[in-house]
């Protein structure tokens, strides 16, 4: 077997792997790392899969989400999936672009890069309506399950995220992503207990849920039938304001930040081995 050969077998058993993870009821804990410092951090955490987050990697690069490039966005994907021995799984937003085709070859390129997992939006930037056309919605899914082979192909709905309330609407948009080849349904912004519960009732394959403010913990989402959770750029964000707090101190003339900063140092000097 030769070099390449091996690591594409590797990637699939991990992909396997990862799927199984997802079991209704016993949620996945799924973080997202922004950058390889952060995933390295998770994984000797115990976590036993982590995403990319698509917010928390353009702060690492002084940008809004939405304004990192298809190759910038695929290239750090794979730094991440490198630098851990567990499945990495991109948010790789719209596909970066709005043809199926196009989706199709960014998710070849996924698998190509080592990841486990990668997940595909129905949000339309730009356009006069903020979600795709079912019908071409449906096909991006398509395209994407078609080239994904054992990469675990995640399908998101994004009404719940921009302004469309429709439950109905997000569970049919769900199901035809089901049928199209999606292997785990996504429904971000989705917050109410007894619309997560109708959505995984209603469909057939694992269910991720976007821990929110507000929204249901990880015990009431496990009673709802949910598959996999995940926190979105909350992490990142979570950090980044440590790093405004400590700056202020500065400014301010304090020093609190000194002794703040050891109480994680062994884990991340262990992580970093």
């Amino acid at each position: 077997m030769t070099c390449g050969s091996s690591a594409r077998a590797n990637v699939r058993g991990m992909s396997r792997s990862f799927l199984d993870l997802h079991v209704p009821g016993t949620p996945l804990l799924m973080p997202n790392a922004w950058d390889v410092g952060s995933a390295k951090i998770l994984a000797s955490l115990g976590f036993a899969a982590v995403a990319t987050t698509s917010s928390g990697y353009a702060a690492t690069l002084g940008r809004f989400d939405g304004d990192v490039g298809r190759e910038e966005a695929i290239t750090h994907a794979g730094e991440l999936a490198r630098a851990v021995q567990i499945p990495v799984s991109a948010d790789l937003e719209n596909g970066f672009s709005d043809e199926p085709r196009r989706v199709a070859e960014l998710i070849a390129t996924a698998r190509d890069v080592g990841l486990a997992g990668a997940s595909i939006e129905d949000h339309q930037p730009g356009g006069d309506h903020p979600i795709y056309d079912p019908v071409l919605a449906r096909e991006r899914i398509v395209a994407a399950a078609q080239s994904s082979g054992d990469l675990v192909l995640t399908a998101r709905c994004e009404n719940h995220l921009h302004g469309v309330a429709d439950l109905a609407d997000t569970v049919a948009r769900l199901q035809a992503y089901q049928e199209a080849g999606a292997d785990v349904l996504y429904a971000p912004g989705l917050t109410e207990i007894a619309g997560i519960r109708t959505l995984c009732a209603e469909v057939d394959r694992p269910v991720n849920v976007l821990l929110m403010k507000g929204g249901p913990n990880p015990e009431e989402l496990a009673e709802a039938g949910v598959a996999r959770i995940s926190v979105g750029g909350t992490f990142a964000w979570n950090a980044l304001t440590a790093l405004v707090e400590a700056a202020r101190e500065l400014l301010d003339g304090e020093t609190g930040f000194l002794e703040r900063a050891q109480a994680g140092r062994a884990v991340i000097d262990d992580a970093f081995r």
